[in-house]
């Protein structure tokens, strides 16, 4: 529930204009939220000057209080950071620590969703990665002889792939610890699980972000998520029922690769109405 310190709130109104549901409302010159509509933003939170607004739904002790050093990003920088990201696909035989896992995480938790549902939850696998590689190249290569049985105009420009995939399943058997298609022998991946595809998409972009300014590098595994979809040994193994969704398989590790620059992109198309 969402509270007001009546004792603190000096009636500025500031909650009330914010409110994006209409459930706060001046009383007797102090704010009232009626926990009617409200669906816990915390904008109230956010916006009060005197900290009247509380919540016994969250741990308000991981508030942080505003300041331009700590908050402030130059702009410039932060898109040179975003044009110099690069894909990862060379990994160094190094752990990646749980502390810099849990970074990334929160990065993905504090992202917005669509009317605050925070319905966006994380797999992170390590101890156990060799057993859902194992797992994701044998859905791999059936997925690759079906598709290759079943040609058509439509599957045909996913040839390539079956071949990928069952060449990768046959080079896993002869040496299991070799050269790795799928994870490229990198220690960690996070899953990002919803069924809000939209809201597990955003909270990864945030999330990379994070994984480059950890000095980690990561790519986003479509090949998993395929091999995983319907899958029940897979979703057996992560725990989930069919109603939960892996939207995004993030690879993680510390880059074995040093670029030099950035990479050209195509013009943005735009249109000016």
């Amino acid at each position: 529930m969402m509270k007001v310190d009546k004792d603190l709130c000096i009636g500025c109104s500031l909650c009330v204009n914010d409110c994006i549901v209409k459930d706060i409302e001046l009383v007797d010159g102090k704010a009232q939220i009626n926990n009617v509509n409200c669906f816990k933003c915390g904008h109230c939170i956010s916006i009060c000057p005197k900290k009247a607004v509380s919540t016994d739904d969250y741990n308000m002790d991981e508030i942080l209080e505003y300041n331009k050093t700590d908050f402030s990003i130059d702009a410039d920088n932060l898109l040179n950071f975003i044009k110099f990201r690069r894909s990862v696909r060379h990994f160094k035989k190094k752990d990646v620590e749980n502390e810099k896992i849990e970074k990334i995480i929160e990065a993905g938790r504090f992202t917005q969703t669509s009317t605050n549902a925070q319905n966006v939850s994380y797999i992170v696998v390590k101890d156990n990665i060799d057993k859902l590689k194992k797992m994701t190249l044998e859905s791999l290569n059936e997925l690759g002889k079906k598709l290759l049985d079943n040609l058509n105009p439509q599957t045909i420009p996913y040839e390539k792939y079956a071949k990928m995939w069952i060449n990768m399943y046959e080079s896993y058997k002869t040496d299991p610890k070799g050269i790795d298609g799928l994870f490229f022998n990198a220690p960690a991946v996070i899953l990002v699980v919803s069924d809000s595809p939209v809201n597990a998409s955003l909270a990864s972009s945030n999330m990379e972000l994070m994984t480059n300014a950890l000095g980690l590098g990561t790519f986003f595994s479509g090949f998993f998520i395929r091999a995983a979809d319907k899958n029940k040994q897979i979703m057996d193994f992560l725990s989930l029922n069919e109603n939960q969704h892996i939207v995004t398989c993030m690879v993680i590790g510390y880059p074995n690769v040093k670029y030099q620059r950035t990479a050209p992109r195509k013009d943005a198309v735009i249109s000016w109405k």
